[in-house]
This record gives structure tokens, sequence and C-alpha cells, in this order.
């Protein structure tokens, strides 16, 4: 009988093609970001996405060098919240999201596959002119130094050496199975579980495992096939670097 685990580290590979709260690692005991004040502003609506011109995500321009520490906050539809990224977790990881973000990458975008007790995964943009300049453009895997925990953030990947691009996910729960699998986390929830957890999740699992939305159709015909046959999933409107 295939473990659980096992087989959702399998659907993790395959789908990036294209236990309750525990300490965390010793390695995270790095020096740690500021931390903004909590906002009580109500959530933004839909309609104030970001939007950006594809020239303006071109991968040609994500060439900058990530702060060891940095913290990236993302407005969505139901709400903000923050991650906080380690270089030294990931060097690789942690600068192609640098520049994802810096570039406003994620603006616009869907979380498109969200699995109860599993993670949330996000990352393929809404403009298949976009998906298609970035198709291919891989960065190198980074060893594993931390676990893959609750609120911990780490590349998708297709089970290939060397193959992760833009999407990333958010554990639900304690996943360490994945560890050994290669999935090398980057950052960190730190603020806005809250948020993470109630996206959501009644689409599940894409096919051929479930009715979620296919990833080479958001890649093929973005945002607009998404909001027609899948409504209700969530929206990151913007996402931001927060500087110190």
């Amino acid at each position: 009988m295939v473990h659980r685990e096992s087989l959702r580290a399998v659907l993790l590979f395959v789908a990036a093609c294209g236990a309750g709260p525990s300490p965390l690692p010793a390695q995270s005991a790095a020096p740690v970001a500021p931390l903004p004040p909590a906002s009580s502003e109500p959530a933004v609506p839909p309609s104030l996405a970001i939007h950006h011109a594809p020239a303006d995500l071109d991968p040609s321009l994500a060439t900058a060098k990530a702060p060891e520490v940095f913290l990236a906050e993302f407005t969505t539809a139901r709400g903000p919240f923050v991650l906080e990224a380690h270089r030294p977790w990931a060097p690789n990881g942690a600068d192609r999201f640098y520049n994802l973000v810096k570039l406003g990458f994620y603006d616009d975008t869907r979380l498109f596959r969200a699995i109860p007790d599993f993670m949330v995964q996000f990352g393929i943009p809404g403009d298949p002119k976009v998906a298609e300049m970035w198709r291919g453009k891989t960065i190198a895997d980074d060893p594993v130094t931390q676990s893959n925990l609750r609120g911990f953030v780490t590349f998708a990947q297709t089970g290939q050496p060397n193959s992760r691009t833009t999407q990333v996910f958010v554990c639900y729960e304690n996943h360490a199975r994945l560890d050994a699998a290669g999935f090398s986390p980057f950052a960190r929830v730190v603020r806005g579980m809250d948020v993470v957890d109630a996206f959501y999740k009644g689409y599940g699992e894409g096919p051929p495992d479930g009715n979620g939305p296919r990833q080479d159709r958001i890649e093929s015909e973005g945002n607009a096939y998404l909001d027609r046959d899948f409504p209700r999933l969530d929206r990151i409107l913007s996402a931001r670097i927060l500087e110190p």
C-alpha cells in the first residue's frame, strides 16, 4: 500500500509540471526581519488587483540577489499574509522568489490548488504570454536544510533535477516526508496563517486525480479559464517586498 505522504509527494512532483504544529527546526534561529504592524484594513476587493504588461515580467529582469532575510506581503481577496524568507535556507529558491515578487509576477494570480491538510499552491501567471516567457526558466536545486512543516513555503518541482520555476506551495500541516524528496523550504508564514488556512479548497486536486483546474490550461488560457470554470478560487491581488 502506498503511504499517503508518499503519494502526496508524487502528486506534488506531477502537478508542478509547467500532526499539529511543532517547534521550528534549529536552522530557523537565523536573524529575523522586523515585522511591520498588522493592518486593520478590510480585505481588498478583487477589482483592485494590480496588473502588469508582459514586458515588465520578463525573466531577463530577474537577476537580483535576495537579502539574507526579507519579508514578502501578499494581499489577497480574503486578507493579507506575510512570508519571511531566509536566503541561507535555500539561496537559489530565495533569489528566484525575491525577484518574482519584486517584478510583480504574483500580482493578479490565483491560488489554484488547495488540498485540505496538505498544501495550497500558486505561481502560474494569469497572462498566457507571461507563462510562455517563463516556461523552462528553471533554477538549480538547493540542499534541504529545513523541514516541510506547517506554514513553511517551498517551490514545486517535477521530480527531475533542477526543475523549479515559479510555483510555490505553503504546507497546511507537517509533511516532513517531502524533505527526502528534495523539496527545500525557503520561507515560512509569519503572519496571516489564518488567511492561508481559509483559502477555498472545494475544487480539490487537478485531473486525473480530481476535478480541480488543469495546469496546462491555466498556462495556455490564464485567468480567463480559472475565473470562468473555477470562480470560487481565491485570488492574490498583489505581492510586495516589505522594505526594512
